[in-house]
């Protein structure tokens, strides 16, 4: 049983001996495994400090140089780093800053100081970085090189200080702008708007920042791009609106200011579709030139056109005998000073009454003769009818274009007939129209009873003008007796002198520069009353009884009654044309029953 039990024991001892020793094995297989990895690890790291190439799969600023010497990643790096480009952005939204665009012209690495010579030392740098970490750290960046790619990036530090300093101020001055204002130009049919373009303008020390933090950050985002910040200058912007609130002007020649003795700059005009224009300006980008349809007309006689031609020629002139009393020649003469030297220019209307003005007694007019009701009287501003009729014959003389003219009631005695122009403030009125191209100028003058009215103008086509009438009819004037106590019995006494009416037509003739006529027009239809000759007759002589034959007297033949006749009749016809079917121009002349002035 003892023996048993001691037999027992020692299996029990000698299998616990089992047990134990086979505790241990797999500890010494790991250790040994744990030492051959890091002898290998340790060869790895020797291995890897041994190297003289950059480590597989490195790259620098993109560029692969695993597995080349210094030598070889420099020839390398000088090959394509300085032509790595490094885009340029606005900092803010390119459309709303108004600029033609967000993308800046694009700037090498190598402009900005990483040049070729400056590759070697690059290199070296990042060798030496490789080789100056610790002895464990270089195999496992050996180790991370095999299976990934790894790298560094330039540094500010690598660049060339004085190159990037030049480069910078270059960038600003090139990257500034001079802000546009909208600037449009007239062509034969369009008009051409180019959209305003902001200024802008950067300090050289936030470019430079902004550039620099491109370089330093390309390792995270993978790109060069500078985002640069600058200041905004606003331009002159105008909209379509604006524009054709210019240019859709009536067209306009050069004329001339009185005022300012100068002449005055000419004016096209110019039509165009401002909400097709506006649409249009608002798609451009600035900067951007668009083309908007529009219907020009552009003028006839320019500024410098005109500074030879100014009041060149006499286009028409005409001379009356001033007569009657002195304050009927003192009413002409101030009339007459009242329209010298009137400038009209292209398109302008003259109104004698409006020039003139109203004939009072303040304003220097006399009473002398007039029409009223049909029997002359003295009423202030006498005559001036005379000053009205000369300008009108100078008109007709400049083939100018008539635009209100009425006939005398009785034919006046100081122009041929159907040449006159009647006025009176608040009734019939004496207007032309300038329809030439240029500025036109009245001149008068009084000299030795003769009042001498001149158009002045430029004439450019040598044409000239003369004037024709034709007599229509004629109306006899009756005599008229009338009673008046007053007078001595037996006794007569003429109150109004008589006129005989006539019926006239004009015509205007033209020639062209060698004297050949062009045309024969009519021109207007004058028609003059008759005024009846009035008589006053005093009462019956008393009968005296007869103390034998009474002497009988021979009667006296009494005067003829002759009308008024034009003093200085002018051009009269030779032939006598007739009224075309259309005439040229079409006045509807008014005599007016009564009238105090002419």
């Amino acid at each position: 049983m003892e023996q048993t039990t001691n037999e027992a024991v020692v299996q029990k001892n000698q299998g616990g001996a089992r047990l134990k020793k086979g505790g241990k094995g797999p500890l010494v297989v790991l250790g040994v495994i744990v030492g051959v990895l890091v002898l290998a690890y340790v060869g790895l790291c020797a291995y890897a400090g041994s190297l003289d190439t950059f480590y597989p799969n490195y790259h620098i600023n993109g560029i692969a140089v695993g597995g080349m010497t210094v030598e070889q990643a420099s020839q390398a790096l000088a090959a394509e780093l300085p032509e790595q480009v490094m885009t340029l952005h606005c900092g803010g939204n390119p459309v709303k800053s108004g600029w033609p665009s967000d993308s800046l012209p694009p700037v090498t690495l190598g402009e900005l100081g990483y040049t070729e010579e400056r590759c070697g030392a690059i290199v070296q740098r990042l060798f030496d970085q490789q080789k100056s970490c610790g002895f464990f750290s270089q195999g496992s960046r050996f180790l991370s090189a095999l299976f990934s790619s790894t790298g560094e990036t330039v540094s500010d530090e690598d660049m060339d200080a004085s190159v990037f300093q030049e480069q910078v101020t270059r960038l600003a001055r090139e990257l500034a702008l001079e802000p546009q204002d909208t600037t449009y130009s007239i062509g034969e049919n369009s008009i051409s708007i180019t959209k305003a373009v902001n200024g802008r303008s950067v300090k050289e020390d936030a470019l430079a920042e902004a550039l620099i933090h491109a370089i330093r950050t390309y390792g995270t985002q993978g790109e060069l791009i500078a985002y640069i910040s600058f200041a905004h200058f606003n331009p002159w912007n105008l909209t379509a609106q604006a524009i054709h609130d210019e240019v859709a002007a009536e067209m306009k020649n050069a004329g001339y200011d009185p005022e300012t003795k100068s002449i005055t700059p000419e004016r096209l005009g110019a039509e165009f579709d401002v909400d097709a224009a506006q649409k249009a300006l608002d798609a451009a980008a600035p900067g951007e030139t668009v083309e908007i349809p529009a219907t020009i007309e552009y003028p006839r006689v320019t500024a410098e056109q005109l500074k030879g031609v100014l009041f060149r020629d006499v286009l028409g002139e005409a001379r009356t005998k001033v007569g009657g009393t002195a304050a009927r020649i003192s009413n002409v003469k101030l009339s007459a000073s009242s329209i010298n030297g009137y400038v009209m220019n292209t398109g302008d209307v003259f109104s004698y009454n409006g020039v003139v003005g109203k004939r009072t007694a303040a304003n220097g007019y006399q009473p002398a003769p007039a029409y009223v009701k049909g029997e002359t009287v003295d009423e202030i501003g006498g005559g001036i009818c005379q000053t009205s009729s000369t300008l009108y014959l100078a008109c007709l003389r400049g083939n100018l274009e008539i635009t209100e003219r009425h006939a005398h009631r009785y034919i006046p005695a100081y122009i041929a007939a159907g040449m006159d122009a009647t006025v009176s403030w608040g009734g019939p009125d004496y207007k032309f129209t300038n329809d030439t191209d240029y500025p036109i100028k009245i001149v008068t003058s009084y000299e030795g009873g003769y009042l001498t009215v001149k158009v002045l103008g430029t004439n450019a086509t040598g044409i000239t003008a003369k004037m024709t009438n034709e007599k229509l009819s004629t109306t006899d004037f009756q005599v008229v007796y009338e009673d008046d106590p007053t007078l001595a019995p037996g006794t007569e006494k003429v109150k109004t002198t008589p006129y005989t009416g006539s019926k006239w037509k004009t015509y205007r003739n033209l020639y062209d520069a060698n004297g050949k006529l062009i045309s024969s027009t009519y021109e207007d239809t004058s028609d003059y009353k008759a005024r009846n000759k009035v008589i006053l007759k005093g009462p019956a002589k008393a009968e005296v009884p007869a103390s034998g034959p009474a002497d009988i007297p021979a009667p006296t033949p009494e005067a003829p009654d002759t009308p008024a006749v034009p003093e200085t009749p002018v051009e009269p016809p030779t032939e006598t044309p007739t009224e075309p079917e259309e005439p040229t121009i079409i006045v509807i002349p008014i005599s007016p029953e009564e009238f105090p002035e002419g």
